[in-house]
């Protein structure tokens, strides 16, 4: 049976897109109403009637980078060759990723951080979980070399992945203030020089 009512007027799947890109540039409570209409081509009733709410669309969006434009790290991380290659191989992948031309510089994921300000309890636990699964992907990286011997068994995993986490964190808002790919390989190359300290055997 055909389906009854008018047919929606515009791409959802564009003019989600086109939320999205605004979102990542702006925040969430930086983006207006207004800015999303006319940024996605609706009116406010066709976006309450398709997306239910601002921070609904937010979450949307929010899911939409991570399934497209996230940089596809999990699987980078499983095939480097060892532990060090797929920390450099992040490091080096998000300074790319964050200076690509014609994307708002940095992770929409971590400029969430940031630029969540005003959304539910709910959605915030969302943003949080969303930034620290990746820091669980290089903690299961680490803990399976040191597994098979190729790390130090008493090496704090946790400690370095959140040190190399909180390197690409900071290398996210660098590229929101401008800095170049080659300035964010310049801090992924430095910080890389922490590898050898950071792996050595814990007491």
């Amino acid at each position: 049976m055909a389906e009854r009512g008018r047919p929606r007027a515009f791409d959802r799947g564009e003019a989600l897109h086109r939320a999205m890109l605004l979102f990542w540039e702006k925040g969430y409570q930086g983006t207006s109403m207004s800015e999303l209409t006319a940024a996605m081509g609706i009116n406010a009733p066709s976006l309450y009637a398709c997306f239910g709410s601002k921070e609904a669309l937010y979450r949307e969006t929010m899911a939409l980078y991570d399934d497209y434009e996230g940089g596809g790290f999990g699987a980078a991380l499983a095939a480097a060759p060892d532990a060090r290659a797929a920390i450099e191989t992040y490091l080096m992948g998000s300074a790319r990723l964050f200076t690509r031309p014609g994307k708002p510089a940095g992770c929409m994921v971590v400029l969430s951080v940031i630029q969540a300000a005003g959304v539910s309890e709910e959605a915030a636990c969302e943003l949080r979980d969303a930034r620290a699964e990746m820091q669980g992907l290089l903690e299961a990286r680490l803990r399976a070399e040191a597994a098979k011997g190729a790390l130090p068994a008493s090496c704090d995993v946790s400690a370095i992945a959140s040190f190399y986490i909180t390197v690409q964190q900071g290398m996210s808002i660098r590229a929101r203030d401008g800095a170049t790919r080659a300035e964010l390989e310049a801090v992924a190359q430095g910080a890389m020089l922490a590898w050898d300290g950071l792996t050595r055997a814990w007491a």
